[in-house]
């Protein structure tokens, strides 16, 4: 079950940094602070957690991937 909507505007609860799937930046790097605005682009499911995973647009060039505990609605 989903808890967010596509295209409800949210923030990050905590900072979320480069797992490796973003090759433009350095492992590790931090992509997106606690507390910066985005929005929902995309609903998914992690296959093997089947758990949402909720496309997060944060800005024009960051899209990251999050979880429900990593974002809350604005």
């Amino acid at each position: 079950m989903i808890k967010y909507d596509w295209g409800m505007r949210v923030r990050a609860t905590v900072d979320l940094f480069n797992d490796g799937s973003h090759p433009g930046h350095e492992p590790d790097a931090l992509l997106v602070k606690a507390g910066d605005p985005g929005e929902i682009v995309q609903i998914g499911q992690h296959v093997e957690s089947d758990t949402p995973v909720y496309i997060v647009e944060f800005g024009e060039k960051t899209v990251i991937g999050c979880f429900e505990e990593e974002i809350e609605p604005v």
